[in-house]
């Protein structure tokens, strides 16, 4: 993979999509910032991936319970991104970025040195993942609405779903300003998630295996009885209409962070996508392939799985569920963390969840309350 070795001073700006390994590449990066250092790569910001401030270029709005978005933000971003080396730029949300907020992004890292990556998966993949972040975020609306609000004729290609995911046309947007030449498609291997790690280390020129996924940061979906019970405590929080930071602290940080720090439940039903769905995208991915074939863009893995198989995955044996059960375990390890949230206000999630996945719910329970105020 030596031809993927971006120049000395290049800028790799690595803008999603949603849903495509954003979070393993993030967290990677970030573990290995010193190791990079060594290598003269650099990895910016002074977290993970610089959320706030991308939303504000790109003119987003923020996250449940966040603060108002401050174009300042970004400005302070940029200043950050030193001028000389390699440098890598992470963020899923620059997919949302269209005409003069692609042009500034652009401008601003340094339109002669940045080298676009767009990481892809299939739609079928991809569909029920971004509901479920959809959720995570707030969202009250069932799955089956919302398949059926994204995947009508008459919706339009603007709705934030489609501008993230028609992946051709999220492609063409920053090869219009950067030029082809500059842009790689990586296809997300599903045989082997490490693939796309080791694609990142060589467009740096870094070592075999510097880059490690976190396990704390791999972004598991929800199983469908967590997913409902997040989309239920959504309602909640609307009926009541209690302060959106609430929500971010126990709900976002708490809750949503502690169920999936645990091992799904494999029996546990999952979110499915039905037939004509699967059709549909489909039709769709055939169009986005056939585009993305004709761009000019250069290409890592194969572009023909990202055509939706009906023959390939299990989510088109049936209907949707209209009723869920809720396991016990599942609504002990919510009631956990959102308790948890509340008992360490400022932080403090990361250390309970490693314990959390050693422990049954009953006694996370025990632990988290003070002897005092069980019961």
């Amino acid at each position: 993979m030596s031809d993927l070795l971006l120049p000395e001073d290049g800028l790799l700006l690595h803008v999603g999509p949603h849903k495509t390994g954003t979070t393993a590449v993030q967290s990677a990066f970030f573990r290995a910032r010193r190791a990079l250092r060594a290598e003269g790569v650099s990895y910016p910001g002074r977290s993970r991936t610089p959320t706030q401030a991308v939303i504000a270029v790109t003119g987003g709005s923020p996250m449940t319970g966040e603060p108002p978005v401050d174009i300042r933000d970004w400005q302070r971003f940029v200043a950050s991104v030193p001028e000389r080396g390699r440098v890598v730029v992470s963020n899923e949300f620059f997919a949302d970025a269209q005409g003069a907020a692609v042009e500034r992004v652009v401008t601003d890292l340094g339109r002669d040195r940045v080298h676009v990556v767009v990481t892809l998966r299939a739609l079928d993949r991809i569909v029920p993942s971004q509901w479920q972040q959809y959720v995570q975020n707030g969202r009250r609306g069932s799955w089956r609405r919302w398949l059926k609000g994204i995947l009508l004729d008459d919706v339009p290609t603007s709705s934030r779903f489609w501008v993230r995911h028609r992946h051709d046309v999220l492609v063409r947007r920053w090869a219009d300003v950067v030029g082809p030449d500059r842009v790689t498609v990586v296809v997300v291997d599903e045989s082997d998630r490490s693939a796309l790690l080791r694609v990142f280390e060589a467009m740096v020129g870094a070592p075999d295996g510097v880059l490690v996924p976190e396990p704390d940061r791999l972004n598991r979906s929800l199983t469908l009885p967590e997913v409902e019970l997040v989309r239920a405590l959504n309602r909640e929080f609307r009926a009541r209409d209690w302060d959106p930071r609430d929500y971010r602290r126990f709900v976002r940080m708490g809750v949503n962070q502690m169920l999936k720090s645990a091992p799904p439940d494999p029996d546990a039903s999952r979110v499915e996508l039905p037939r004509w769905a699967i059709t549909h995208l489909r039709d769709v991915s055939q169009e986005i392939v056939v585009d993305l074939r004709a761009s000019g863009v250069h290409v890592v893995g194969e572009l023909d799985s990202l055509v939706v198989d009906p023959a390939r995955s299990p989510r088109t044996r049936g209907a949707h569920p209209r009723t869920t059960s809720l396991p016990a375990d599942v609504a002990a390890r919510a009631v956990a963390g959102a308790i948890e949230a509340a008992l360490e206000p400022q932080s403090g999630l990361k250390p309970m969840l490693r314990r959390a996945r050693q422990l049954p719910p009953s006694e996370i329970i025990e632990r988290v309350l003070p002897r005092g105020r069980r019961g």
